[in-house]
């Protein structure tokens, strides 16, 4: 097997990846002197900012089901139909998938991608793109066919690069290993090309069969592909390119996970927060080989594929904000599989890439569920705005403090709530944890209630502008409470 074959050749390049990541996570901002986190947006889902928890733990808020909102029943999808990524652009959801019959004998050398559009992330239809034609049906939503494997697992994104030229605005890698990874470029997201012939990454550690995550980065400047490898796991590599078409470093950089067990992790889904595109979220598919749930019985009620039930599978959360490292602050699934014994087949349960806002509150992700199975469907997730995780104070109270942190602009804005007896206050300190005059506790207000975005002046209306460019440390005092969230800037 290819597995075996490379392993030897993945151990020894993993081993000096580890050291030139190392190298790289050791210069992210907070792990020497004060985290300048200027003006960003930033979700407590990961250590990045914690600097001490008295009383206090850190949360995962695992999102709410919404329901199904594609079935993936049209002949030319069905129930090996995977790989799925959301774009949403403007006032437009696109969802792209693999559409794949168990008839077709499914291999890795065959697929097609399909294409369905929404106007709120929530009621989606299938266009007619007129490209492909399916025994009789003359409107199908097939993007294209193709024998070669680029239909296998077409990921694509939206180009945020300002200087992306227009009809190259969206954009996708595809491919498996015996075709390396392959870009296209689209003006639309609808009609592509391929960006040149030949392959843009391919190298014997790209073990490249499932969905290989590609991205501008804002933060860092340059292009990042997340994709498959193989080290006795299934494990994710990092490579990066200024153009989109020249990748390295030669091998990749094998990202690690901390002092975490190791798991295997079967699609990464690494994307930029939409609303704090430095941190990278990724709602990773774990994968558990070998663990059979379901009996011979459900089994067969579920009209599960025969070589789908030694195993089962959850989302994960995963973060990232560069270098070689996955923060796995949660080990705990981020989705449980339900109740129906079809949700405990293998690859079923794996999140759709991206996380996007679906109302003025509200952001979902996306879970293909039942996989292998005739009812094959994807379903919404719901959290609100930014809530994905939290600091959580109980009723006895209990208190997190910042690690040292530098700030621009005006104003501290809280995402937060409380029960009716909760309570929260905002204490400043300064690098030495003594408290600041005019931000001591006393002068702040006593905070009850449930804010997205919540703007904490403290006694005579006083803002936190006068500590800007400062490295202070925040206190914040709690009971029955959760923090999501917190930024410092103007009103939005």
């Amino acid at each position: 097997m290819k597995r075996t074959i490379i392993l030897l050749a993945s151990l020894m390049t993993g081993v000096l990846s580890f050291a030139l990541g190392s190298t790289l996570a050791a210069q992210e901002p907070g792990d020497a002197g004060a985290v300048n986190i200027g003006s960003n947006r930033e979700l407590l889902v990961d250590q990045y900012l914690i600097g001490s928890l008295d009383g206090t733990t850190q949360k995962l808020w695992p999102p709410r089901d919404e329901g199904p909102v594609l079935l993936l029943d049209r002949p030319w999808e069905g129930e090996y139909s995977a790989y799925i990524t959301i774009v949403h652009v403007g006032d437009k959801y696109q969802l792209y998938y693999r559409g794949e019959h168990r008839s077709q004998n499914r291999s890795d050398e065959v697929g097609r991608t399909c294409y369905a559009e929404s106007e709120d992330g929530i009621h989606w239809t299938r266009p007619d793109i007129g490209a492909f034609r399916w025994e009789g049906n003359q409107e199908t939503n097939v993007l294209f066919e193709d024998a070669s494997a680029l239909g296998h697992n077409f990921a694509p994104f939206y180009d945020t690069n300002p200087n992306c030229p227009p009809e190259q605005r969206y954009k996708a890698l595809a491919g498996i290993d015996s075709t390396g990874l392959v870009a296209f470029v689209s003006p639309d997201g609808i009609h592509w090309k391929k960006l040149q012939e030949e392959p843009v990454a391919k190298h014997k550690n790209y073990a490249l069969d499932s969905q290989n995550i590609a991205f501008w980065s804002e933060s860092e400047g340059k292009y990042l592909c997340y994709l498959r490898g193989w080290d006795s796991y299934r494990t994710v590599i990092r490579i990066e390119s200024e153009d989109f078409i020249h990748w390295g470093p030669d091998g990749g950089i094998w990202m690690t996970y901390g002092d975490t067990p190791r798991e295997q992790i079967y699609v990464n889904q690494t994307a930029p927060y939409f609303r704090a595109p430095q941190l990278y979220i990724a709602t990773a598919a774990r994968f558990m080989e070998g663990k059979r749930v379901v009996t011979p019985e459900e089994a067969a009620a579920c009209a599960v594929t025969p070589n789908q039930v030694d195993a089962c599978s959850d989302p994960v959360l995963m973060t990232t904000r560069g270098g070689n490292l996955y923060d796995r602050t949660f080990m705990e699934g981020l989705i449980r599989p339900g109740l129906d014994p079809g949700d405990w087949t293998a690859r079923t349960n794996y999140p759709v890439c991206g996380i996007v806002q679906t109302g003025p509150d509200e952001m979902s992700m996306y879970v293909e569920r039942f996989y292998a199975q005739p009812r094959a469907r994807i379903h919404r997730y719901s959290w609100k705005l930014d809530r994905i995780a939290s600091i959580n104070a109980p009723y006895a109270g209990g208190e997190f403090r910042t690690k040292p942190l530098v700030f621009s602009g005006e104003d501290l804005f809280i995402n937060a709530n409380t029960s009716a007896p909760g309570t929260i206050q905002v204490e400043i300190l300064d690098k030495n944890a003594q408290p600041i005059p005019g931000y001591e506790l006393d002068k702040s207000p006593v905070l009850t209630g449930n804010w997205i975005e919540k703007k904490i002046r403290w006694a005579d209306d006083k803002s936190a502008a006068s500590l800007a460019g400062q490295e202070v440390i925040l206190r914040f005092v709690m009971k029955d409470a959760d923090l999501y969230a917190l930024r410092f800037g103007a009103e939005e």
